[in-house]
């Protein structure tokens, strides 16, 4: 196995280094951003500094926390006032606005302050795993489940400092750690050492309360639900490109866990039909639990796999009922394709090989082909991914183009993002109807506390700070 690297030396204890990459995957991700067709447009240096700045903030969050308002059972002004009341009762010193976005009018932006200067480590030491920390990063507390180590005298109530265990090195119950770790924050012990490791039954809830996380950013954790749900902004915009409407059969084909399902529904009013499939059972149930929570009837969710969603029977299964369908039964299609995630953030660490990152073009073209065959003549296909590489988004593009003569590529509603990376072969007019969320375009700086206002550039920050993310959107001729 090819070592891990990491910026500044991989120090024992360090605060925010570049994401941990396996070699192989970062030579990967250079040659992406150092290929011909982008070095040419922006000069070797240029792309170079993308590079860099794609490791450095794929470890830290998006610079705003984004959240969609159910606008089927409360206005954004209700929303935002209720947010507002929630915000201010987990941070009583500290104000924190919140942003209607001006483009995606069911969308609220509340900034995420930080990195934020901690003076004091306690001498209590509390490890969670790499997701866990990665939540942390994003305003969550810690539950006992992601604790996986705590020195050997903490109890309840006692100041602990949290760092996260980027490698995954860290043995459950381990009373200390030496390993890698990155400081994520304070807090206030909840549980004891012993109700999180004792062998009998233990307890399971919030083990940790931050009281001082490195990025400030409310916890969302049974906040108003019903009335709001927590989104990547570049996930709704991806509805919104879809352009669903009342009363039409629309298929979102790798739904769970739901966001973008019920996003699609509220955007059609309730009026129609969304069919959520996912080919994992425990999943489904999510995608049900929110169109629930949400008050939704017009989604019907599956356990099945898209690739098999084709139904060439002719006794096959009729209109509104569950796969396999029959071609050319669907308006609208999205394919939110599974894919490698390097877009994701907050990501400290990805310990993927680099054939585990490249092994996701087959699924989304057999995936791809199955939702060409389903889509209606003069019906729309979306296609999106949360990852950065050409292979998953530019490629794919170019493929189905070349590959499905009855696609055309359209321009995009709302278009927020920037245009396709060159690199793929596909033309700059192409290009500009692709919409690609990078985080490595544009110089952003730290948002610190107290100094926070409305303005253009605070604005244009939350569409440019962003998770990575990809959108192509079809339109299927006969």
């Amino acid at each position: 196995m090819l070592s891990l690297r990491c910026v500044h030396g991989c120090r024992k204890m360090s605060v925010f280094p570049k994401i941990l990459l396996k070699a192989e995957v970062e030579d990967y991700l250079r040659s992406v951003y150092g290929n011909q067709e982008l070095v040419a447009e922006l000069g070797e240096d240029e792309a170079e500094r993308r590079f860099h700045r794609l490791l450095q903030r794929l470890s830290h969050p998006p610079r705003f926390t984004t959240v969609r308002v159910n606008t089927l059972v409360t206005s954004v002004e209700s929303a935002k006032q209720l947010l507002s009341e929630e915000i201010q009762k987990q941070f009583p010193d500290v104000v924190i606005p919140i942003y209607e976005h001006p483009k995606l009018s069911d969308l609220l932006l509340i900034p995420v302050i930080g990195p934020r200067k901690i003076e004091k480590l306690h001498s209590i030491e509390v490890i969670v795993g790499a997701q866990c920390g990665n939540a942390v990063l994003r305003g969550a507390h810690v539950y006992s489940a992601g604790i996986i180590s705590a020195t050997k005298w903490m109890k309840a109530g006692d100041e602990v400092s949290v760092y996260s265990d980027i490698e995954g090195k860290c043995k459950r119950g381990a009373v200390e750690f030496d390993g890698t770790k990155v400081f994520i924050g304070n807090g206030i012990a909840e549980l004891s050492r012993s109700d999180i490791f004792c062998t009998v039954s233990p307890v399971k809830g919030k083990g940790i309360r931050m009281t001082e996380p490195l990025y400030l950013s409310p916890s969302f954790d049974n906040m108003l639900p019903g009335y709001i749900f927590l989104q990547n902004l570049p996930s709704a915009v991806v509805s919104h490109v879809l352009g669903p409407q009342p009363g039409d059969r629309v298929l979102d084909m790798c739904a769970a866990p739901g966001g973008k399902t019920t996003h699609i529904a509220s955007l059609m009013n309730d009026e129609g039909e969304v069919i959520a499939v996912d080919k994992i059972a425990s999943k489904v149930e999510k995608i049900k639990h929110n169109a629930s929570v949400l008050q939704l009837k017009s989604i019907k969710a599956f356990c099945f796999n898209s690739t098999k969603a084709v139904s060439h029977d002719s006794g096959g299964t009729g209109e509104g009922s569950g796969p396999p369908f029959h071609p050319e039964s669907f308006d609208r299609i999205l394919l939110d394709a599974p894919c490698s995630g390097m877009g994701q953030r907050p990501n400290m660490a990805c310990l993927l090989s680099l054939r585990e990152v490249t092994s996701y073009q087959p699924l989304q073209r057999k995936l791809f082909s199955a939702a060409v065959e389903l889509l209606r003549p003069g019906g729309t296909l979306v296609y999106s991914t949360c990852t950065v590489t050409l292979s998953e988004n530019e490629e794919q593009v170019a493929w189905a183009l070349r590959t499905f003569p009855c696609l055309q590529l359209q321009a995009q509603e709302p278009h927020i993002g920037r245009q396709g990376m060159p690199g793929a072969g596909l033309s700059p007019h192409q290009l500009k109807l692709l919409q690609r969320f990078d985080p490595s375009v544009s110089e952003t700086g730290d948002l610190e506390e107290n100094t926070v206002t409305l303005n253009d550039d605070i604005l244009s920050l939350a569409d440019m700070d962003t998770i990575g993310f990809f959108i192509a959107k079809f339109l299927k001729t006969s």
